[in-house]
């Protein structure tokens, strides 16, 4: 995204925040724009994308007028007004998360955005890595499946995928196809068609503490195998079932999963909520 324009722009669209004008940018677009007004205990950032990890460009003070383009999903935030996954995309092309916005209207959804490139079609191969947009781009159906099937947000599976495999470049993703660091404790299930033994680190939460070990994980015919394991863990044993609850917040669904034993890294939240801001996960959470 070319940021010079932006900034260009950035000091006379400020000063409209400021004053409370409405923010208007391509009259065509106004015309089809939904007026709303920013509640918030200070000031509230516009940011490039759904995410407040995003690069800020630009804060509105309460009770400023903004002019709203159409809505996306993204990041939930609980804000001044309500709590929500839904973002604001403004007129100028900046976002506001929806939770800090007063307006009765009714919001149209914003266009979606077109597909990826379609990665090289691969049978049975691990997904591509050949960058991390990439691996993005082919983590993101199987990703999608599973939420259809069952319930687990788009966004934690990615994080999850991403964080387990290293983006697809450990060797357990590369040779047996498990994105998920899923152990086989005597019987590799029903999805998976074998065991594989591998060195890991395990961690005590208690003690702070860990060590190496040899455990015995999942193998896979496919990578969407893999995914399909994932997301019938979760939803199938009992010690996950309170992560359902969340199944609109991502971040706390993920707390959730770690509280019950899916990881023993201490900062196992934190990193998969880093990952989902950083990369705006969210976006691929389906409505």
């Amino acid at each position: 995204m070319l940021r010079t324009p932006r900034r260009l722009l950035l000091g006379p669209l400020l000063a409209l925040a400021a004053s409370g004008a409405v923010l208007v940018v391509n009259p065509a677009a106004a015309s089809a724009a939904t007026t709303a007004t920013i509640k918030v205990s200070g000031a509230l950032a516009a940011r490039a994308a759904a995410t407040s990890a995003s690069a800020q460009y630009g804060r509105f003070k309460n009770k400023a007028k903004v002019s709203i383009a159409c809505k996306v999903n993204g990041q939930y935030i609980k804000g001044s007004v309500r709590k929500t996954t839904q973002w604001d995309r403004l007129t100028n092309g900046w976002y506001v998360s929806h939770a800090y916005v007063q307006t009765s209207k009714s919001i149209p959804a914003c266009p979606p955005p077109p597909p990826p490139p379609a990665p090289t079609p691969v049978v049975s191969g691990p997904l591509t890595t050949v960058s991390n947009a990439a691996f993005l781009a082919a983590a993101a159906g199987p990703a999608q499946a599973s939420q259809r099937e069952f319930k687990v947000p788009a966004s934690v599976t990615l994080a999850q995928a991403i964080l387990e495999s290293g983006w697809g470049r450990s060797k357990l993703s590369a040779n047996d196809k498990n994105y998920f660091g899923m152990k086989c404790f005597g019987n590799p299930g029903t999805i998976a068609v074998s065991c594989h033994d591998y060195q890991t680190t395990e961690c005590n939460a208690v003690t702070m503490t860990c060590w190496q070990e040899v455990d015995s994980f999942r193998v896979y015919n496919s990578p969407t195998d893999s995914f399909r394991d994932h997301g019938r863990q979760l939803a199938t044993l009992t010690r996950y079932a309170a992560a359902f609850n969340y199944q609109r917040d991502p971040n706390q669904f993920a707390a959730e999963v770690h509280k019950a034993g899916y990881a023993t890294d201490p900062a196992y939240t934190t990193k998969l909520v880093n990952l989902m801001t950083t990369y705006n996960l969210y976006q691929y959470d389906l409505p």
